[in-house]
């Protein structure tokens, strides 16, 4: 697997600060003000809580630094990287009332990002043998996707498309109101420029046959059963790339890929994958063992 490119800090910037003003309100943190002597300094520790694939550290350092510019954060274990149960992430040091008020912000983050890119790995290690790959999908967090998708990469997965114009799909919907799939398909080609790639989803093999005749690039397999979707990739026979996607998790994920589809999508991954639960702690006194992703 290449190496994990990091975000830019472009991209991460205005996030972070919309969700650092989100939490800090019209007055700040008063509670933080109120209890904290101003110039109180704190170390802490950023400690997971359940095994897991970690993903958002960049940002979690980000909403500190934006917070305070005098927070300091050293890494005890690597973005992308495997981290257990108890062992110690990183530890951040500085004004403590800094410290406090951007640790609800930078766990958000780490928590969900962390928790896409371990349900990603779940995924990437149940197909681990075949030549088979786990990809997201649209179905993200609005304001998010970036970080999201940056995440499923992160857990060893792939991208499918970020935006609406960076592919075409030509979905169930699209094909009843153009009346059919070579309607669709023709009219796609003739208006989108020569990179562009055209995919259509099907349900049926009649459907894929159809597909298929008009030269696609890509077939969406959608939620075929096993005999169909074998069928279904001996009938591509390496014409076009071959998406499965439907009821996938790390239980049916092996059989699906031993199919012989070139990817599989997942919408869950984005929307509804559990967060990996990590907390800033003091005192910071866990040290941390480096596994490599």
């Amino acid at each position: 697997m290449s190496p994990l490119a990091p975000l830019p800090q472009i991209v991460m910037e205005p996030i972070v600060r919309a969700a650092l003003l989100e939490d800090l309100g019209r007055a700040g943190d008063i509670t933080s003000d109120a209890i904290i002597p101003a110039d109180s300094k704190a170390t802490l520790a950023l400690n997971a809580r359940q095994a897991g694939v970690l993903a958002g550290l960049d940002l979690v350092m980000f909403a500190f630094l934006l917070v305070d510019p005098g927070i300091s954060m050293q890494l005890r274990c690597p973005e992308g990287g495997k981290v257990s149960a108890g062992e110690t992430i990183a530890v951040v040091s500085g004004p403590a009332r800094s410290l406090l008020t951007a640790e609800r912000t930078a766990l958000n983050f780490l928590c969900k990002l962390s928790g896409i890119a371990t349900a990603t790995a779940s995924l990437v290690n149940a197909v681990r043998g075949h030549n088979t790959k786990i990809v997201c999908t649209r179905k993200t967090t609005p304001g998010l996707r970036a970080l999201e998708k940056y995440a499923v990469r992160a857990g060893g997965g792939a991208n499918h498309r970020f935006a609406l114009d960076d592919a075409v799909l030509i979905k169930d919907n699209h094909i009843a109101i153009a009346g059919d799939i070579r309607t669709a398909i023709e009219r796609a080609r003739r208006a989108v420029g020569h990179m562009i790639k055209i995919e259509v989803e099907v349900d049926t093999l009649d459907q894929l046959e159809m597909a298929l005749q008009a030269s696609v690039d890509a077939v969406l397999l959608d939620n075929m059963a096993l005999e169909d979707l074998t069928q279904a990739v001996a009938m591509v026979g390496g014409r076009a790339i071959t998406e499965a996607s439907g009821r996938v998790t790390p239980k049916t994920a092996p059989a699906i890929a031993a199919t012989g589809v070139d990817l599989i999508s997942v919408g869950w991954l984005t929307h509804s994958a559990p967060i990996l639960d990590i907390g800033l702690d003091m005192p910071a006194d866990r040290n941390c063992r480096r596994h490599l992703n």
